[in-house]
């Protein structure tokens, strides 16, 4: 995974998934995320359970929370 660091108007946050194992679990995360407002970029990595999000502003946890659940996994937090 590359490291992305803010452009000017985004905000990126990593969040810890639990119960990802493979790329369909990475693909099944970041496609519900990527449905949130103001999201432009998700990077989910099964092997370390982060998922990077770039959004044009904060995202609401509960949020984030609802779309990962939404996947069938489990968000422990930010990282």
């Amino acid at each position: 995974m590359t490291a992305q660091t803010d452009t000017p108007g985004s905000v990126t946050a990593v969040y810890k998934v639990t119960g990802m194992s493979c790329g369909h679990c990475e693909g099944s995360v970041s496609a519900e995320i990527s449905g949130l407002p103001g999201v432009s970029s998700v990077t989910a990595v099964a092997a370390s359970g982060e998922v990077t999000v770039v959004s044009a502003a904060p995202l609401d946890e509960e949020a984030v929370r609802a779309a990962v659940d939404e996947a069938g996994f489990e968000l422990a937090g930010r990282v």
